[in-house]
């Protein structure tokens, strides 16, 4: 069987890589045809050890999910170990994008909301980016999290969906 190394990363690496993370985990258990190995990290270090947002981890569970989660930083050598590197917004992007040793590596980079089938046409590169963007729910009221919980699921559908397609023959 086929396997895929993917990175889901955020700045802080408690709130929305976590839960996409958990998302992408569980919803991988379900593919016989593909392996998916799913790791999360922050573009920064200021929670590195710690467990995830006791909201973020609330939101996830009852959703049905379950993960465990340590936060970490992403680092260049994540490159080597990931096929994809899926990331939440703009900032995510630009400094996973700087760490990059080549442009093989930098192909590996994707917004994860572009899988999104209702999002897949926006131009990361375009006006339009902040459209990909899954927002920070750091702190913010639980339905600020349900939210994202959403925009993850749907993300993380359309990336499933595309990877078998992809690498499924």
């Amino acid at each position: 069987m086929a396997s895929l190394h993917v990175a889901m990363v955020c700045l802080g690496n408690i709130c929305r890589s976590p839960m996409a993370a958990a998302v992408l985990a569980n919803k991988a258990r379900e593919i016989s045809e593909l392996e998916i190995i799913v790791t999360s990290s922050g573009t920064s270090g200021w929670h590195i050890g710690e467990g995830p947002h006791p909201t973020s981890q609330l939101v996830w569970e009852k959703a049905g999910y379950s993960h465990d989660h340590k936060a970490s930083q992403f680092k260049a050598n994540d490159y080597f170990v990931n096929d994809y590197i899926l990331v939440m917004d703009s900032s995510n992007y630009e400094n996973v994008l700087a760490l990059a040793p080549s442009d093989e590596d930098r192909s590996k980079v994707f917004y994860l909301r572009s899988f999104d089938p209702a999002l897949s046409k926006i131009d990361p590169l375009s006006g339009d980016y902040f459209n990909l963007e899954v927002p920070d729910p750091y702190n913010q009221p639980e339905d600020s999290y349900q939210r994202v919980l959403a925009m993850i699921e749907s993300a993380v559908d359309g990336f499933i969906e595309r990877v078998i397609q992809d690498h499924v023959a």
